[in-house]
């Protein structure tokens, strides 16, 4: 057995298939990837990395079986799965995850190909664990595919509070004892027990706080979007491969884009923290359908058509458009008068936090400090935004408004 000292969980201790899955150099990788990818340039202290995340998801699915009764190979797999689930992470996390994504047809939890070959499928192939099961288990598959991914996954657990430790916001903030301890499998689902819909709607109250503080702060979107062109420039410029730049850590693919010429300017603008600033920030009641359903490609249209109106290069634009906003965990599972039901149709307040962040999505349109006039009403134009002229200064105002003095653009 092994005992680690954890800042969140305190002591975690590894037996098992986790301990001899541990020091494989796959998950090892993982030291050298922040959980958080570019938040770090709004919270300073938020070094975590997706490695220290995997002990802690170990650690809550391992609590969660004791309290399951789960024991033998059933047990093995699924911490196994636990300690694993993030090894298809590349470098910065979900940051350039769509990059890779479209490009190899893979996301994070798209695992198989990890898992059957190397260190960590002869591990498990050792144990009498088929890596098929574990690749599985990773994207949810089955009731206890749920505890690894799922709307009550020990994944969120760990990571909301995780993240609001060391970011220094109070918002991540979650009884994770209560709900690991509440978890039953009901007709081969994942539920919370009887008498705890306020336990669940706490989770989904962290994860709709810690959205628009943390995860979509504007500065931490800004970096992201520069990161994630200039990984697609050092893709469609260089010999680097998608599939090489899926097993890179952040250090790897920060020192490729410094070294290859087509992407020293934006590893510059990222080291020196130099970000483009927000010509325009549009509510979703502003941002017509076609803008929403846009392309890769389409977007990429539109930024060119921007920089053109205004006589500007190019890669002085870029136009950041979110999913929809959507709310996986209202779908979470909660036993009321002996009945499995969903929690949106059990808590009102699920219908108030959907509203709240609809109201907090906005599409950015980003360039230099010195074009960000023109480039806001080149945008309203080219984009087809229904602004009249004191919209579009209201919106301009709010797009150089500093939302945290320390964390002013």
């Amino acid at each position: 057995m092994t005992t680690i000292k954890d800042s969140v969980h305190d002591h975690i201790e590894i037996d098992g298939i986790a301990a001899d899955l541990l020091n494989t150099p796959m998950l090892q990788r993982l030291r050298h990837v922040k959980q958080l990818g570019t938040v770090g340039l709004v919270y300073p202290s938020a070094n975590h990395t997706r490695f220290e995340h995997s002990l802690g998801v170990y650690h809550l699915a391992s609590r969660a079986l004791d309290h399951l009764d789960v024991k033998g190979p059933r047990r093995d797999r699924i911490e196994a799965a636990a300690i694993l689930h993030d090894i298809g992470h590349g470098p910065f996390s979900h940051n350039i995850e769509q990059v890779i994504h479209r490009r190899t047809g893979k996301y994070h939890d798209d695992v198989g190909d990890l898992l059957g070959d190397g260190a960590i499928g002869n591990t498990l192939r050792s144990s009498g664990i088929d890596p098929g099961r574990i690749a599985g288990l990773i994207r949810g598959e089955g009731a206890y595919g749920g505890l690894v991914s799922g709307e009550l996954d020990v994944d969120r657990m760990d990571y909301l509070v995780r993240d609001a430790h060391h970011t220094g916001v109070p918002y991540g903030t979650i009884d994770h004892e209560r709900l690991i301890r509440e978890l039953r499998i009901v007709d081969g689902e994942l539920v919370l027990d009887e008498g705890n819909v306020q336990t669940a709607e706490s989770l989904l109250l962290a994860r709709a706080l810690m959205n628009p503080t943390v995860y979509e702060h504007h500065v931490a979107r800004i970096s992201k979007v520069l990161l994630r062109r200039a990984t697609e420039q050092l893709l469609e410029r260089t010999d680097i491969g998608a599939a090489q730049l899926r097993r890179m850590d952040d250090h790897d693919l920060l020192v490729a884009l410094r070294n290859h010429e087509p992407t020293q300017p934006y590893a510059s603008r990222y080291d020196t923290r130099d970000l483009l600033k927000r010509a325009l920030w549009a509510e979703l009641e502003d941002v017509p359908e076609r803008l929403l359903d846009a392309t890769h490609d389409r977007i990429r249209e539109f930024e060119t058509q921007i920089a053109d109106r205004v006589d500007i290069a190019e890669a002085t634009v870029i136009l950041d458009i979110p999913s929809r906003p959507s709310m996986t965990e209202t779908s979470t599972r909660v036993m009321v008068n002996g009945e499995i039901r969903r929690l949106d149709d059990q808590s009102p307040l699920v219908s108030a936090l959907r509203t709240a962040q609809e109201n907090k999505w906005r599409m950015g349109v980003y360039t230099d400090a010195e074009t960000t006039e023109q480039v806001g009403r080149a945008a309203v134009t080219e984009l087809g935004l229904d602004l009249d002229g004191s919209r579009i200064s209201r919106v301009r105002r709010e797009s150089n408004a500093t939302l945290d003095e320390f964390t002013a653009e």
